[in-house]
């Protein structure tokens, strides 16, 4: 039986509380002449994304500026944000081609504090985990303790995340215990060793010889013996260290000894599904050094990953909408597919036609309100939800989305043709 494979692409990026001033295309892999196909996800992980209170209170309502900058270019690609997770400067973001929306269910994300014994969120992590197609997937983007002498608190850093983040979703409560583990970040693990000092890191960088400063990697050191990170894996890297450069240039600033502290690792449970040995199969890690808006350069690794062949989603069937009126109460019918149960905390949110965000529906409405009809389908369950005179204010191409909520966790399932709203003809509010 052929796999089937869909294609992940991660950013990690600590942007140093700056602000975004240069176009993120390049370091997506966005090329105008590029006739590779996009990925189906990308997932980007942010760090010191500027958090001050005032920040903090805007972000509430308002998308933070990285977050904006990165979805203003990916929707014009057929992207959608799924989720944003946000710990203070710790940001996670996943974007998903539209095609791939109704597939994604059970999305939920976590955040843990390290900093100072727990207690603060300047470090520690944030996650998103979904399942796509059969398999679960869980994004893990940490900032860990800095400061070369500081090993031993990143060690107590990592094990505390693995201890302390804990999912509602059942068999998968803990990260190691999904599929696929992708844990990115800057992880802040530097080069061991006083006697390499920063001038001579930079002359071995220069001379391309970075092999022998691998060899003094801290991170490779723990993965070896056991203390973190053990359970995942990293591709070799070929890149320069990428921490820490003067601001607006492409030279180390040597006051600090050159170190990777900015990360991709991974992990798959390979023989989960009688149906699919599961597989992930990384094609670039390359840092992007053109990007000098902070002092760290930001990191990205392309997957292909296996999902399970011809698996079926249960979900929800929007009946053809020729129109809806503005100012009128509008209706829907909808088909609930498989064994799916609705709950009181399940809505349908109306959208405009090719929204890029699941933030941005106009309203919703809640499926308790819906006005049920029978069926003589033995599998399916058809429904009818109203929405108020006040929803649809304004002329334009709409469509319908069902999310399924259980606290935290939603499943998008299903999403309506898109149908024009606009006012009926001859309408009083028409003819002023």
């Amino acid at each position: 039986m052929n796999s089937q494979l869909i294609k992940l692409y991660f950013v990690t990026f600590n942007v140093a509380t700056k602000y975004p001033e240069q176009d993120p295309a390049q370091m997506l892999g966005i090329y105008h002449n590029k006739s590779d196909p996009l990925p189906d996800f990308y997932v980007v992980g942010l760090q010191e994304v500027k958090s001050q209170p005032q920040n903090m209170l805007l972000d509430m309502f308002f998308e933070d500026p990285w977050t904006k900058s990165f979805k203003d270019i990916l929707k014009e690609y057929d992207y959608v944000k799924v989720r944003t997770q946000r710990l203070q400067g710790l940001v996670l973001n996943i974007f998903c081609l539209r095609k791939h929306l109704t597939h994604l269910r059970l999305v939920e994300s976590r955040y843990t504090k390290t900093g100072f014994g727990g207690m603060w969120g300047n470090k520690g992590a944030v996650s998103v985990r979904l399942n796509v197609y059969g398999v679960n997937i869980c994004v893990v983007n940490t900032h860990m303790t800095p400061h070369d002498h500081l090993l031993a608190d990143r060690i107590a850093d990592y094990n505390t995340i693995l201890r302390e983040h804990a999912f509602d979703v059942p068999e998968t409560r803990h990260i190691l215990f999904h599929d696929y583990v992708f844990w990115i970040g800057d992880l802040n693990f530097r080069l061991h060793g006083e006697d390499l000092s920063a001038s001579t890191i930079d002359s071995l960088v220069k001379n391309d010889e970075i092999d022998i400063l691998l060899a003094r990697d801290q991170l490779k050191m723990v993965m070896d013996n056991g203390d973190a990170f053990a359970e995942l894996i990293e591709s070799t890297i070929t890149f320069p260290p990428t921490y820490k450069f003067e601001f607006s240039s492409q030279d180390y600033d040597l006051k600090r000894r050159p170190s990777w502290t900015d990360r991709i690792l991974y992990k798959v449970n390979i023989d989960v599904y009688e149906d699919v040995k599961l597989a992930a199969t990384q094609s670039s890690y390359k840092s992007h050094p053109g990007y000098t808006v902070s002092d760290h350069k930001p990191v990205t690794g392309e997957f292909e990953i296996v999902v399970r062949p011809n698996f079926q989603d249960n979900g929800v069937e929007f009946q053809s909408l020729t129109q809806w009126f503005i100012d009128e109460e509008n209706s829907v019918s909808y088909t609930l597919l498989g064994d799916f149960k609705p709950t009181s905390g399940d809505w349908i949110g109306l959208f405009h036609q090719g929204f890029s965000s699941l933030d941005d529906y106009i309203v919703y409405e809640y499926v308790t309100r819906g006005r049920a009809s029978s069926s003589s389908e033995p599998c399916a369950i058809n429904d009818r939800i109203f929405f108020s005179d006040s929803a649809l204010r304004m002329p334009g191409m709409y469509c319908l989305v069902y999310v399924a909520q259980r606290g935290d966790i939603v499943s998008i399932l299903g999403i309506s043709p898109a149908f024009p709203g606009h006012r009926r003809p001859g309408s009083t509010q028409n003819s002023i």
